[in-house]
């Protein structure tokens, strides 16, 4: 296996992330095979022409001593730690002509990916407004109470949010990068993704010391959508980086999740196409969440009731009387008998049924609702 993981290494330097052509002469030839050849010069000539002189220059020995020495792991399959959830990546279709699994992950971080509890990716738009960061912290907060971990790509706006909720909910969360596990992206989230590797775990395919760009953030959230059982977008605009997550989802046959925004807010409008187009199911809290991507029957969700009042439990004669009782002035019972539109004995024996639950009372001159009744 040592021979494999370190031509996966370095293999995985040779092109950017999510490369159908690397991944598939790895699956076809296997990594180790495939690395050989390329430095001895026979086989993949075509790859060879392109590669030969920065394969050369690569030491996947070195590279994983030093990042071993700063706390980084190199996880690949058939390593203990593998998710296999990625494997799934192998058997979809290419989005925007990326696919496949990775090569391997970087991980910087104690929590071990696989063992990830329920995860579910929280993501959206990184120009978030005030309603969606409290939505996106609210839903993360309950879904890692409930034994969920979150997973997000620690960037503005949603991603943030969704990460500092977890926390908060004292739960696990993940943050699946574009960039190498050893950098900050953006820069102001340093301690952010600092504390996530004390706690957590930050994880990327593309070696440390990489840049980001805007084709990595693409790559990167297949990982992200790959590496949950659902993904849930909060905000996001009709060219949201987050509706490619979302797309990646739903080729992994994976739920999509989309929490509505106001009408009028352009940062929703993504999100509420997704659900028009029936592409996402609507959720607004952690249980509706739970229900999608949870074990069936673990998490069933009530229909949402108003309390129960006292009127609710009446027979119909009861209902009417109660109607054409007065609130203030008391009226005998054949008054109430000729509003209500009910013989006089129906309406005696409906109001001794009321009287005894409290809901009315008999005065001198008649009958009145009851304090308890008012506003009810």
């Amino acid at each position: 296996m040592t021979d494999e993981r370190l031509a996966r290494l370095a293999l995985s330097q040779l092109g950017e992330p999510g490369s159908l052509k690397m991944a598939g002469l790895v699956a076809e030839l296997g990594a180790a095979r495939l690395h050989a050849e390329l430095l001895g010069g026979t086989g993949a000539r075509a790859l060879r022409e392109d590669v030969a002189a920065r394969l050369e220059d690569i030491d996947p020995g070195r590279d994983l001593d030093r990042a071993t020495r700063r706390g980084i792991r190199w996880v690949v399959p058939g390593d203990d730690e593998w998710p296999d959830a990625l494997d799934d990546l192998d058997g979809s279709e290419p989005l925007q002509g990326m696919g496949r699994a990775p090569l391997g992950l970087w991980v910087r971080g104690p929590l071990r990916l696989d063992q990830l509890p329920s995860p579910v990716a929280v993501v959206g738009s990184r120009s978030a407004t005030t309603y969606g960061t409290d939505v996106a912290a609210e839903l993360s907060a309950g879904l890692v109470r409930s034994g969920s971990a979150v997973v997000s790509g620690a960037a503005f706006g949603i991603d943030q949010a969704a990460h500092r909720g977890a926390l908060a909910g004292g739960g696990p969360t993940v943050a699946v990068l574009a960039c190498g596990v050893d950098r900050a992206y953006p820069a102001a989230h340093q301690r952010l993704l600092d504390h996530l590797a004390e706690c957590g775990a930050v994880v990327s395919e593309l070696a440390p010391g990489r840049s980001p760009t805007r084709l990595r953030f693409l790559a990167r959230n297949r990982l992200i959508a790959a590496l949950t059982r659902g993904t849930v977008v909060v905000e996001a605009a009709v060219r949201s980086g987050a509706l490619n997550t979302a797309g990646w989802a739903a080729r992994l046959n994976r739920p999509v999740m989309g929490v509505p925004g106001p009408v009028t807010s352009a940062p929703s409008e993504g999100v509420h196409q997704l659900i028009r187009s029936g592409a996402a199911t609507l959720v607004t809290r952690a249980d509706d969440v739970l229900e999608l991507t949870g074990a069936i029957g673990e998490h069933l969700v009530e229909e949402v009731r108003a309390a129960a009042r006292p009127r609710d439990r009446l027979t119909r004669a009861q209902q009417q009387v109660i109607e054409a009782v007065p609130l203030v002035r008391p009226a005998p019972s054949d008054s109430i008998a000729r509003t209500a539109g009910l013989g006089l004995m129906e309406v005696r024996s409906a109001l001794d049924g009321l009287a005894r639950r409290g809901l009315v009372e008999q005065l001198p001159t008649g009958w009145r609702l009851a304090e308890a009744m008012d506003g009810s």
